[in-house]
């Protein structure tokens, strides 16, 4: 410490010097001294402001990120790096002048202890001298006299100086000590305060805590960091400074707490300098912030609410009438996936007497205005799925969500004969749309395709996982589109609508090329329908707005931005579909049998070992067989292309309907398949009499094993 104390404490002490020499006035000579400081870190200060600025700049694509990587934090970590390094952000750039403030502090302390050497510059003979001659007739050891020996130098020099006269070399400093005045306004700026003694040295801690309160109020109005905190977080630190300024101004001499007294008060002027010369307002757009503010405050409320239905539901869930007592559990992560369980759950409804559990992550899920006696709905929030899904005891758990066990939702740790079963939802390639690994965990898989029958016999091998049942069920929302696109009244458009449905993924045509796509199409006499992914919308908030904000001269009857999904009404009445990866184009084109169109944008890739396994997967091969495949660049000429497709629409007609029939397993039945097999299992478990059959039921359709 000493040689720390010596390094920073030497360069300091010749400024404080060269104060004390001009100014002659030990107090003052401080105050400039602490200016001086602020002088010499004011490029820091700039420094920090700029990367501040950056900082709160910055958030709204932070919480982008957040929303996007929900599910992933290493991504969402990797994705925040990238943009730091984009914009230039040095997360650490805030603590520098905490980081300086600390040595300054070393090197003051290193003054004001030291006055013999730093204020009078007596040779170090002379000063070891001199403070063994103190430790002396103080009847004390000089290790005892300690940091503050030179200052008890200075105190028995003006009280007995001719104890001192026989030193060598001691009569002009006796005389220079005699004339150090370290008064300041009737305060000693060398003694330390005490709580117990209620004098003027009390006020340096009083003065010092009132100093960081208004410094924290100013902050808490003028930096750009601190106006973005909540209240709490503000007032907060508030408490803090005032305490620690207080607590270290009782600990240090006083000449210390008079630096931070003025070291508060100085940088109220930095804040306001560094605003002028780089004013936030240039640089941050307040407006999204502002609306991020509302949104958060709106998610609190949200989440105190639910939190409150989530216990509910969670004590319903496990009341005793249903220990034991639950044959099939349905769990959905929000109000859009019932369609891909509807088949199935009709099915049960209809050929069975069994009550259905349906645990769903929304709280205002469709499921419970459903009005259908046998199904119980239970919300339950993020903070007690974990433990619910652990402490399961159903017997059959059906489910749309992969990476089970792997994450968040585990198998029941209290039962170990559930049968997990997996039902997708879409209709390609699971080896692509999945992460590595995704569906290890489940017991049975409903496949749609003989495509993802392959895959997962593949994967298994692959990985040397245990071999699940694979059911060949076919795909509920399929059959439930084109039962309901045959029952509509179908009318031709008198505009050729154009659907752009987008995924949400990275580089999709929403953040690529949609300006060159609207710019293309846009006045040539269709009618353009805009529906981005779900996803997108929840993932990007700001983006949206910011879509939507753009747009907005141009919405009509023939130019719409659709946010609200509870409906297919677009997707039965498009003529075509514009997509880039997203699942929906074969959705769109199986039901209608009308083609898609695809823009090449990076192909949505979540399982990056899906190479490993010999079998071009459905996404790409289909692309070309539904429709036609376009490459970004084209996109700015895509109206001759969209007129190609539209006059060919017949015989693309009939190409789709061969595929549609060839891929599909059961198509138009896949309820039916799916309940069978539900209730094989149940029967096999408790017997033929345990599941109560309606006369209707057993559809004599074969599954695969």
């Amino acid at each position: 410490m000493e040689l720390i104390n010596s390094i920073i404490g030497t360069p300091l002490g010749y400024l404080m010097y060269l104060c004390y020499r001009l100014l002659r006035n030990y107090g003052v000579a401080i105050i400039v001294f602490t200016l001086l400081t602020k002088v010499v870190m004011f490029p820091i200060s700039l420094l920090v402001q700029k990367n501040s600025i950056k900082m709160v700049k910055m958030k709204p694509q932070l919480n982008m990120l957040r929303y996007q990587y929900v599910d992933d934090n290493d991504a969402f970590i990797d994705a925040q790096s990238a943009l730091y390094k984009r914009e230039h952000y040095n997360p650490m750039a805030g603590v520098i002048p905490l980081l300086l403030q600390i040595p300054i502090i070393f090197g003051l302390l290193d003054v004001v202890y030291k006055p013999l050497k730093h204020l009078l510059h007596l040779s170090p003979q002379l000063q070891q001298a001199l403070m063994e001659k103190t430790a002396e007739l103080s009847s004390v050891t000089l290790e005892e006299l300690g940091s503050t020996a030179q200052l008890a130098v200075v105190e028995q020099v003006r009280a007995v100086p001719e104890s001192f006269a026989a030193i060598p070399g001691a009569a002009a400093a006796i005389g220079q000590i005699q004339n150090l005045n370290m008064n300041f306004v009737g305060i000693n700026l060398a003694a330390t305060p005490s709580i117990q003694a209620l004098n003027a040295l009390f006020l340096i801690p009083v003065l010092a805590g009132l100093s960081a309160l208004l410094m924290c109020w100013v902050q808490n109005k003028v930096n750009v960091l601190q106006i973005e905190q909540n209240r709490l977080s503000q007032w907060g630190m508030t408490l803090f400074m005032i305490g620690f300024s207080s607590f270290f101004a009782f600990i240090v001499p006083a000449g210390v707490g008079l630096y931070w007294i003025f070291g508060n008060l100085f940088s109220i002027g930095v804040m306001f300098l560094v605003n002028a010369i780089y004013s936030p307002k240039e640089y941050i757009d307040y407006g999204v912030l502002d609306e991020m503010k509302r949104t958060a405050a709106e998610d609190r409320v949200r989440k105190k609410r639910n939190s409150a239905l989530a216990k509910k539901y969670y004590k319903e869930f496990f009341a005793p009438e249903n220990r034991g007592n639950i044959r099939v559990m349905f769990y959905s992560e929000g109000s859009g996936f019932y369609k891909y369980f509807r088949a199935l759950i009709e099915a049960l409804l209809r050929d069975t007497d069994l009550t259905i559990h349906y645990v769903t992550s929304d709280p205002d899920d469709a499921i419970f205005q459903s009005g259908e006696p046998r199904i119980r709905p239970y919300y339950v929030n993020d903070t007690r799925l974990i433990s619910l899904m652990m402490k399961v005891e159903a017997d059959i758990v059906v489910m749309t969500t992969p990476d089970l066990e792997k994450y968040h939702i585990k198998r029941s740790r209290l039962k170990d004969n559930v049968e997990y079963i997996f039902m997708d939802h879409g209709c390609s390639s699971d080896n692509l749309a999945y992460r590595t690994g995704a569906l290890d965990a489940y017991d049975t898989l409903f496949v749609v395709s003989r495509e993802q029958a392959i895959e997962a016999r593949a994967i298994e091998k692959l990985r040397h996982t245990k071999k699940k049942r694979i059911i060949e069920c076919g795909y509920g929302l399929i059959d439930d589109m084109i039962a309901g696109y045959q029952a509509m009244e179908k009318e031709e458009n008198k505009k050729k609508t154009l659907l752009i449905a987008p995924s949400w993924q990275y580089d999709n045509i929403m953040d690529s090329c949609l300006d060159d796509l609207v710019n293309a199409l846009y006045g040539q006499g269709y009618r353009i329908v805009i529906r981005p992914h779900p996803q997108y919308i929840r993932r990007f908030p700001m983006k949206m707005k910011e879509i939507i904000r753009r747009y907005r001269d141009k919405v009509s009857d023939d130019f719409m931005i659709e946010t609200d999904f509870s409906s297919n009404v677009t997707v039965y009445t498009a003529d075509l579909l514009i997509t880039d990866w997203s699942g929906i184009a074969f959705e769109f084109s199986f039901t209608t049998d009308k083609p898609s169109l695809f823009i090449n944008t990076e192909m949505k890739v979540v399982n990056e070992d899906w190479q490993k396994i010999p079998l071009v997967p459905f996404d790409i091969t289909a692309r070309s067989k539904v429709g036609r495949q376009v490459e970004k660049s084209e996109v700015k000429d895509l109206a001759a292309i969209v007129e190609e497709l539209l006059a060919h629409q017949q015989d693309y007609r009939d190409r789709i309907i061969a595929l549609k029939q060839q891929h599909f397993y059961h198509l138009g039945q896949s309820g039916e398949v799916g309940a069978e097999y539900i209730i094989h299992r149940l029967q096999r478990r408790y017997g033929p009499e345990s599941v109560k059959l309606a006369a209707t039921s057993a559809s004599g359709k074969k599954n695969g094993g």
